[in-house]
C-alpha cells in the first residue's frame, strides 16, 4: 500500500533576501544524464501534461529501476495550482493502472516559497511496494513559489519575494548535483530530468527577465510544446524562432491535436529537421482524470522520449569526437600543432556574455563556464544580454538586406555606422569613413591613403589626372616602432619591424619598408609606475623623477608637453628623422597608440607617441593610429585620442566595433586626406574594396554596440560623464601582482591587465612555453588565456563588472604564488 506521511522533511520557509544571494560555483550542465528543458509556445498549452507523460513513459515501461527528475523552477498559482503536484499525484493513479504493479517511489518538494505561499502540507511522498532501492523513483521539486497566479515577476513583485536570475540559477544547479549524485552506478538512460518552464518562451522570470535569456547560461536541450489550435501555428513558429536566436537545440516540438492539421505548416516550416508529435485531444470534462487520455498518448510519449534519448547519445558522441577530427582537419592560425598535447583542444559548445561553455570529460561530462580572458582575440564585448540583442538585429538586417554591393549605394544600417564612427571615435578630426572587412585590410586602405596624401603635398604626383608620377619619385617608406604589429596581410606586414611574424619562416618576401625607432615604455614594477628608454635618448642630465609615476594617470597629463623628457624625445626624433635620406622617403607615420597588442602588450609612453606626431606634422608627414585593438573603450576610452592629446590624419578601427559578432573595418579620414583622391578620373579615386564592403550585418552590429558600451543605461561602467570607463582592475591587487618576485612589469589600462614572466634565453619572447603551467592551473579555475610568449594578460570588456575582473586577478594571484618559474 502506498503511504502518504503530512511531511517528508521538516519544513524550511524561505523568508531571507534571496535576491541578494551570489555564489562563486560555476553553472555546469552536467552530461552524465539526459536533461531538458520543456518550453511551452504559450501559457496554457498543456506544458505540465507533457512532462507528465514524459515521466510515466520513462518511470513505467523500464524493464528496470530507473530515475526520473521533475524541476520546476517558478511557479505562481500555489499551492492550489501546483505541477509538481500535478505530475506527483498523475504517477501515483498511472502506476496502479499497470500489470503487474511497477515499484516506484516518489517525493514531492517545495524548496523556496514567499510567505503568501507557504504551507505546511508542500512535501509529501509514497513509498512503492517491495525495496525501495529495487524501484523506480520520481523525484518532484519546485524551487520557488508565489500565491497569486499571475506571471513570476509580478507575483514576485507583489509577495515581496523577488529572486535574481542568479539565484534562480544556482538553485538549478543544485537540483543538477542532485540528479548526478542519484544516477551514481546506473547508464546514461535510466536517470532522465526535464526542467518546466513557466507561461511562454518570452514570459517574464521573477526578476523581470525573459525565461529564454534567464535559463541560458546552462543552455539546455529544449522540447516545445506547441498550439495546435487556430493561430496555434504563428504562435509554435514564434516560439521556435526565439529559442533558435538565443542558441537553442530544439529536439522536438509536440502539441494537442485539435483537428486543425497544424502538424504539416510546423514540419514544412522546419524543413523536417526538428520532429513535430501529435497528441490526442485533451477531454474537457474537469471530472476526468485522464487515465484514459494517458493510455492512449503512451505511444507518442514513447516516441518522444526515444528522440530525446536519441538527441542526447548523438550530443555525446559529438563532443567525444570533435578534439579527434578537429586535429585531422583543421590548420589553426597561430598555433604550432606539434605541441597541442592530447587534451589540449577545447571543444566550445557554445557562448554565453563573457563565458565560453566548453566540454568537459574529465572527472564526470559537463559543460562549463569559462570566462573568456581573451575576449576571443579581442574582439569580445557583450555581456550576455547584448548578445542577445546583437543576434535580434543581425537577424533581422539580413531578412531585410542579406548582402547588397555598396560602391555608389547606401543602406540605413551603413549609414548610421558611419555617422556614429564620425561623431564618436572620429569626432573632432575625422570626415570621412571607408568601411572594409578586417584590421589588416583596413590598414593597408590607410596606407593607401597616406601615401596619397604625402604625395599630394610634396609634388611627387602630376597635376593631371593620368597616372603618372615624377621622373624622381622617391620609394615611399613609413616611420613604424619596434614591437609594431598591423597585421598579416602583405602590405601590413612591410609596415611593420622585423619580428618573430615577419621572419623568413612566416614572410620570405618581407623587406620592412620602414624606419622602425624603438620606444620608450611604461609598465608598473614593485607598486610604482616607471618608463623604461631604450639606447639612444641623451639622459645625461635627466632627473630620475621624470621617470618614475606615483600613478598611471600622471603619465597621460598634458602638462608632460612642458618636461625636460619632451625636449629630449622631441631632440631624438627630430635627429633620426634628419638622418634618414637617401632615394627613401617617409611618406607616413603608423602607429598603435599607447598599447602595442601583439607585440607583447607594451605601454608606450604618450608623451613619446604625441611629440612624434608634432615632429611629422611639421614635416607634413600623414599620422595614422592603428586603433583596431584600442579602440571602442578597450582602454578605457572610446578612443586612444583622448589619452594621447592629439588627433591622427587617417585612423583604422575594428574588432570591438562590432562586438565582435562579425568582422567589420572602418578607416578614417580627414577631408584633407579624402580630397586627395578628387579628381575627373577614376584612376585617381581608391582603387580598393571588397564584396563585402559595409556589409549590413556588420554595421549594424557595429551600430547597436557602439551605442550600447558609450550607454550609462546598458553599460553600468561608464562614468556619469560618459567619457570614461570606470576602473575595471582591483588597485590592490594590481599592486601585489607587480610587486610578485616572478613577474618582470605589470601594464593596466581600461579592459586590459598584462603581465610578463621573468624569463631568459628560450623561455622569454613570443615562442616560448614559459606561461603554460599557470595557464592549464586557470582553465581548471575557469578562466580561458593565451599568452603572448611569456607575457600574461587578461581581457574583460567594457561591459565586464569589477568585481568579476578582481575574481581573475585573485586567481592569477594565487597561480603566481605556485609558479616557481
Amino acid at each position: 500500500m502506498f503511504r502518504f506521511p503530512s511531511v517528508l522533511l521538516s519544513r524550511r520557509h524561505c523568508r531571507r533576501k534571496l535576491s541578494t544571494t551570489t555564489t562563486s560555483q560555476p553553472l555546469e550542465l552536467p552530461l552524465s544524464h539526459p536533461i531538458y528543458l520543456i518550453w511551452g509556445s504559450n501559457t496554457g498549452v498543456g506544458k505540465t501534461l507533457v512532462s507528465a507523460g514524459i515521466a510515466a513513459s520513462s518511470l513505467l515501461s523500464s524493464p528496470s529501476p530507473v530515475k526520473f527528475h521533475y524541476l520546476k523552477p517558478l511557479q505562481t498559482g500555489f499551492p492550489s495550482d501546483s505541477d509538481s503536484r500535478f505530475v506527483f499525484n498523475k504517477l501515483f493513479h498511472l502506476r496502479n493502472r499497470t500489470t503487474p504493479r511497477i515499484a516506484l517511489s516518489a517525493s514531492l518538494r517545495v524548496l523556496n516559497a514567499s510567505r503568501a505561499a507557504a504551507t505546511e502540507n508542500d512535501q509529501t511522498s509514497f513509498s512503492a511496494d517491495g525495496e525501495r532501492s529495487a524501484s523506480s523513483e520520481l523525484v518532484c521539486k519546485t524551487l520557488y513559489a508565489w500565491e497569486e497566479a499571475v506571471s513570476p515577476h509580478l507575483a514576485a513583485e507583489r509577495e515581496g519575494f523577488v529572486v535574481k536570475d542568479s539565484v534562480v540559477l544556482e538553485t538549478l544547479r543544485r537540483c543538477f548535483r542532485d540528479v548526478v549524485e542519484s544516477g551514481v552506478g546506473k547508464e546514461r538512460s535510466e536517470v532522465m530530468c526535464i526542467v518546466e518552464t513557466a507561461g511562454g518562451v518570452a514570459s517574464p522570470g521573477p526578476s523581470g527577465s525573459l525565461q529564454c535569456d534567464l535559463y541560458r547560461p546552462f543552455r539546455i536541450p529544449a522540447i516545445l510544446v506547441g498550439d495546435g489550435r487556430l493561430g496555434g501555428i504563428s504562435g509554435t513558429i514564434s516560439a521556435y524562432e526565439t529559442l533558435t536566436l538565443r542558441g537553442y537545440d530544439v529536439a522536438a516540438v509536440i502539441f494537442e491535436d485539435h483537428g486543425l492539421l497544424n502538424e504539416g505548416p510546423l514540419l514544412s516550416y522546419m524543413r523536417n529537421k526538428v520532429p513535430v508529435l501529435v497528441l490526442p485531444p485533451v477531454p474537457k470534462d474537469p471530472s476526468n482524470d485522464l487515465m484514459e487520455w494517458f493510455d492512449g498518448s503512451h505511444g507518442v510519449f514513447n516516441n518522444l522520449k526515444e528522440i530525446m534519448l536519441s538527441a542526447y547519445f548523438e550530443r555525446i558522441k559529438k563532443l567525444h569526437d570533435m578534439p579527434r577530427k578537429a586535429r585531422d582537419i583543421i590548420w589553426w592560425p597561430f598555433t604550432q600543432h606539434k605541441l597541442v598535447p592530447d587534451g589540449g583542444v577545447t571543444v566550445i559548445d557554445s557562448r554565453c556574455g563573457e563565458n565560453f561553455a566548453v566540454f568537459k570529460a574529465q572527472k564526470t561530462e559537463v559543460i562549463a563556464p569559462l570566462f573568456d580572458a581573451c575576449a576571443s582575440w579581442w574582439t569580445q564585448g557583450p555581456d550576455a544580454i547584448l548578445q542577445a540583442e546583437l543576434a535580434r538585429e543581425m537577424g533581422y538586417t539580413a531578412a531585410r538586406f542579406g548582402h547588397v554591393m555598396f560602391p555608389e549605394n547606401v543602406h540605413e544600417p551603413a549609414l548610421n555606422c558611419a555617422e556614429l564612427l564620425l561623431q564618436g571615435v572620429g569626432k573632432g578630426w575625422a570626415s570621412r569613413a571607408y568601411f572594409s572587412d578586417n584590421g589588416s585590410t583596413a590598414i593597408e586602405i590607410a596606407l593607401k591613403m597616406a601615401f596619397r596624401k604625402f604625395s599630394v603635398d610634396h609634388g611627387l604626383i602630376q597635376d593631371s589626372d593620368e597616372d603618372t608620377i615624377t621622373e624622381r619619385s622617391p620609394e615611399l617608406m613609413v616611420l613604424a616602432l619596434q614591437r609594431s604589429y598591423h597585421g598579416d596581410t602583405l602590405g601590413a606586414m612591410e609596415a611593420q619591424a622585423p619580428s618573430s611574424y615577419t621572419g623568413f619562416l612566416q614572410q620570405p618576401w618581407y623587406t620592412g619598408r620602414g624606419l622602425f625607432l624603438d620606444p620608450p615604455s611604461v609598465s608598473m614594477q614593485n607598486n610604482a609606475w616607471n618608463i623604461s628608454l631604450p639606447k639612444g635618448f641623451q639622459l645625461e642630465n635627466l632627473k630620475l623623477e621624470n621617470l618614475t609615476f606615483a600613478s598611471r594617470d600622471e603619465i597621460f597629463c598634458k602638462g608632460r608637453d612642458k618636461s625636460e623628457l619632451a625636449t629630449v624625445y622631441s631632440s631624438y626624433i627630430s635627429k633620426v628623422l634628419s638622418g634618414f635620406s637617401g632615394s627613401n622617403t617617409i611618406g607616413a607615420l603608423i602607429m598603435e597608440p599607447v598599447i602595442q597588442g601583439s607585440g607583447g602588450m607594451h605601454m608606450v609612453d604618450p608623451l613619446f607617441q604625441r611629440v612624434l606626431v608634432n615632429e611629422c606634422r611639421s614635416r607634413k608627414v600623414p599620422v595614422i593610429f592603428d586603433e583596431v585593438f584600442t579602440g571602442f573603450w578597450r582602454l578605457g576610452v572610446e578612443t586612444a585620442v583622448e589619452l594621447i592629446h592629439c588627433v591622427p590624419d587617417i585612423a583604422c578601427f575594428g574588432k570591438l566595433m562590432t562586438g565582435g559578432i562579425i568582422p567589420l573595418a572602418a578607416t578614417l579620414a580627414t577631408n584633407d586626406v579624402f580630397d586627395s583622391f578628387i579628381g575627373d578620373s577614376k584612376l585617381k579615386a581608391l582603387l580598393h574594396g571588397h564584396s563585402y564592403s559595409a556589409h549590413a550585418m556588420g554595421c549594424m552590429a557595429a551600430v547597436k554596440s557602439i551605442q550600447w558600451f558609450k550607454d550609462p543605461c546598458s553599460n553600468t561602467n561608464i562614468t556619469s560623464e560618459g567619457r570614461l570607463l570606470r576602473e575595471l582592475w582591483d588597485d590592490k591587487m594590481v599592486h601585489q601582482i607587480s610587486s610578485h618576485p616572478v613577474v618582470q612589469r605589470v601594464v593596466t589600462l581600461g579592459t586590459l591587465f598584462a603581465l610578463e614572466l621573468k624569463a631568459e634565453g628560450d623561455n622569454a619572447g613570443y615562442g616560448s612555453l614559459f606561461a603554460r603551467p599557470i595557464l592549464q592551473k586557470l582553465r581548471e579555475d575557469g578562466v580561458y588565456m593565451r599568452p603572448l610568449g611569456n607575457v600574461i594578460y587578461l581581457l574583460s570588456g567594457p561591459c565586464t563588472s569589477p568585481e568579476t575582473c578582481n575574481e581573475l586577478l585573485v586567481k592569477l594571484y594565487y597561480r603566481l604564488k605556485e609558479f616557481s618559474g
